[in-house]
């Protein structure tokens, strides 16, 4: 494998839904492998089997096949490294533990609970390396009876361990704050601690992208590295994604995640396009990028060293710029779920309007029921939405113009109900009376839908409505003032 060539991985445990933060992940592993022309992996890291959830799995296949984060090795497609699926490589771990144990960088540990217990409650802080001392005969003596063991990492008590994290710098902590960790339990399934190490050696990872929470204990993996006489991979820590300046984000808290917001309607390249920019700065102004203009722009320079809040307003911003973009048919496509929920399919309306309404106006999918429900909220509102200081209006000047608006749409004939057409007689109308075009159009939209806010002017509501509805509903408006 050549040495030279940059290697990332996505190692996420199936835990059930991809979490943003776990997204943008693999998102910023994949970008750097493909600007620097590398390799881009998938691993599943499932030896926790109490936190394994049925069916996560191919929530992880999909979602990084459904956003484009394509891995050049990983479980569904092979490569030269596998298995890439932790729990079919016991064998392995149980191989590379042992011989760390011959290297002196790890040693059989055959306390039971109960000592263990005891050692917490004396206010021990951590392990107190007392099967270190165990004889070799002994040793085999325990291992020959059967005894429960597992197998603990030797960390030097003095003395301090120095890496470089290429966003933090250079990181220093003491070895007496290190505990030696486990590194396989006694069932022979290996402890993250461990498996993320041989994993990435085995399979030549050159760069370590993970989260900021790893940050403090990286030194305890790159004391296994030197141990076996590894070279150490680089190191990129990500700062969290929080739902605000005290909480980072927690599915838990119902903050969504990746199949959350393709639910509620947003675009996949709009979550994409959000998620990179969630603890990466572009350096100038651009924020909507199709992922080759991402990868082409990403650098580590860019990466944050503060935490970033997710800022769904943003994201609705960002999905809107996308939504405007999408060809009719496709926009006709995603909103037709959202009608058949909407007021607009007990009136009946033809939904190809309805798209000339919301196509520019849509930024959530999820929100088309809301837009269309002044629809159904007609009868018996309130008079004074007629009131408009702006365009000196209210419902005297209704009573007075509804009429004359009345008379010219009854001319109109059926065959030319279109929007274009009607705002340009109704625009002559108020020019012929000397009026304010927005005058007239807010009174015309008001009488229309009852409403303060919908989703288009008064002529593109009478297009929706057609002419025999809308002839009803300004007569219906006129009789209430």
């Amino acid at each position: 494998m050549n040495e030279t060539r940059v290697r990332t991985r996505f190692a996420p445990s199936p835990t059930g839904y991809m979490h943003i933060g776990n997204l943008r992940t693999a998102l910023y592993a994949y970008l750097f492998a493909q600007k620097s022309g590398g390799d881009f992996l998938l691993r599943i890291e499932d030896t926790d089997a109490g936190r394994y959830t049925k069916g996560a799995v191919e929530i992880i296949y999909n979602t990084l096949r459904d956003v484009g984060l394509t891995y050049t090795e990983g479980p569904d497609v092979g490569g030269p490294c596998g298995p890439y699926v932790q729990s079919q490589r016991k064998s392995i771990y149980r191989e590379y533990a042992e011989r760390l144990i011959a290297l002196g960088g790890a040693y059989y540990c055959f306390c039971d609970k109960e000592r263990l217990e005891k050692l917490h409650a004396d206010g021990a802080a951590k392990y107190d390396k007392h099967c270190l001392s165990l004889s070799g005969a002994e040793i085999e003596r325990r291992l020959t009876a059967g005894d429960s063991y597992v197998i603990r990492q030797n960390i030097p008590e003095t003395g301090a361990t120095t890496y470089t994290d290429l966003i933090f710098g250079d990181i220093t902590i003491d070895n007496k704050d290190l505990e030696d960790n486990i590194l396989l339990k006694s069932d022979g399934l290996p402890t993250y601690n461990f498996a993320n190490v041989v994993d990435d050696h085995l399979m030549g990872i050159t760069y370590v992208i993970r989260g900021i929470e790893y940050l403090s204990s990286t030194p305890k993996y790159n004391h296994l590295y030197r141990a076996f006489g590894w070279e150490l991979p680089k190191y990129i820590h990500l700062q969290p994604i929080m739902r605000d300046a005290q909480n980072k984000l927690s599915k838990r808290r119902g903050d969504a995640s990746y199949e959350d917001l393709i639910k509620k309607g947003y675009l996949k390249e709009a979550v994409i396009n959000y998620i990179a920019l969630l603890g990466w700065n572009p350096k100038d102004v651009k924020e909507k990028f199709t992922m080759p203009e991402l990868i082409e722009a990403f650098s580590l320079a860019g990466i944050s060293k503060s935490p970033s809040i997710f800022d769904e307003p943003k994201l609705r911003w960002l999905n809107a710029l996308y939504i405007k973009e999408l060809p009719r048919e496709d926009y006709h496509r995603l909103a037709l779920p959202q009608y058949e929920q909407s007021a607009a399919k007990n009136n009946r309306f033809e939904y190809t309007l309805i798209d000339n309404l919301l196509h520019t106006r849509t930024e959530v999918f999820s929100d088309i029921p809301r837009l269309l429900e002044f629809i159904d909220k007609f009868e018996d509102y309130d008079i004074n939405l007629f009131a408009n200081d702006k365009n000196k209006t209210d419902a005297a000047t209704a009573r007075i113009l509804l009429p004359d608006i009345l008379s010219l749409l009854k001319t109109v004939p059926s065959s030319a109900w279109n929007n274009a057409e009607l705002f340009a007689q109704t625009s002559a109308l108020a020019e012929s009376k000397g009026l304010k075009k927005a005058a007239l159009f807010w009174i015309m939209r008001i009488a229309l839908s009852g409403t303060l806010s919908t989703p288009g002017g008064a002529t593109e509501l009478a297009e929706l409505f057609g002419k025999p509805m809308t002839i009803e509903r300004l007569e219906y408006s006129l009789k209430r003032l």
